[in-house]
């Protein structure tokens, strides 16, 4: 692995960004690994676009930007519009299962994963704002180079700690969702 990159796509106000650090921090745990995030969101704090990129190496990281991401998550249907045809070839696209994906280049369609993401979150955790933990659950089984304990490590640390069992409860949804 000499580059593993993840772009984590969506709305603001649904932890795209809160994601992506956890991601980061868990990859931080892993030895031999080095790990860069990014962000960036639109004006508006809830509803407007945001992303979250973490680029994982064995390597020195000389570009801290995801520039072809291995795994790519959009939870949003203006996500998928602006990044659905951004993934490398053997990558995996993992979209919530209301996104329209019948626009995606024919290559890719046979990478794409749709999941009921904020379904699971909302009727199985209870909880809409879950979501991004629900993701970072599908992701661990694609994500190899991150420990599924460093990652509910990372959750821990990470998240209010009245609300740490249901976001592991979330993150444990997610894992379900992936197999």
């Amino acid at each position: 692995m000499a580059r593993y990159e993840i772009r984590l796509s969506g709305a603001g106000g649904q932890g795209m960004i809160l994601a992506g650090i956890i991601l980061a921090e868990a990859v931080l745990d892993e030895d031999d690994l080095n790990v860069t995030q990014t962000q960036s969101y639109g004006p508006e704090s809830r509803g407007g676009a945001s992303r979250a990129e973490v680029v994982i190496s064995e390597d020195i990281i000389d570009y801290p930007k995801v520039i072809k991401p291995d795994c790519l998550l959009c939870l949003t249907q203006e996500a998928f519009d602006k990044y659905g045809n951004e993934l490398k070839d053997e990558g995996v696209m993992i979209v919530d299962e209301r996104i329209d994906t019948s626009k995606a280049d024919e290559k890719i369609k046979e990478n794409i994963l749709s999941l009921p993401i904020m379904k699971t979150a909302i009727e199985d955790v209870g909880m809409r704002l879950t979501a991004n933990i629900v993701v970072l659950g599908v992701i661990d089984k694609y994500v190899k180079q991150i420990d599924s304990e460093n990652l509910k490590n990372a959750i821990k640390e990470r998240v209010p700690e009245d609300t740490v069992e249901l976001n592991l409860k979330a993150f444990e949804y997610g894992q379900k969702l992936a197999k």
